[in-house]
């Protein structure tokens, strides 16, 4: 990948992505690749915002020993055998009632 010197320039006087991307017209995606590779710090000591793992990094993560995902939390808890014993007869009395 190639660098434009405009952009260089501007990521060393310490413009942020966006305002960049106003004056150069280039993808912020393509700045912050350039930033990467450059090895220039974002402005101000920010962070980019981390994105929340898809269900296929967390299959991997938790498919490791130590993976850890840190984002992911289950929608609704597991049941106790108790409440599955519950559901189960009420299952089959809804069903027994039925035929």
């Amino acid at each position: 990948m190639n660098i434009q010197p405009v952009i260089a320039e501007h990521l060393r006087q310490g413009l942020n992505n966006s305002e960049i991307a106003r004056r150069t017209g280039a993808d912020r995606k393509t700045i912050a690749r350039a930033r990467q590779r450059l090895g220039v710090p974002n402005p101000a000591g920010r962070r980019p915002t981390p994105r929340p793992a898809t269900a296929k990094e967390r299959l991997f993560a938790e498919a490791l020993p130590t993976g850890r995902v840190r984002d992911y939390r289950p929608r609704v808890e597991p049941l106790t055998p108790a409440q599955q014993a519950a559901n189960r007869e009420r299952l089959l009395a809804a069903l027994r009632d039925a035929a």
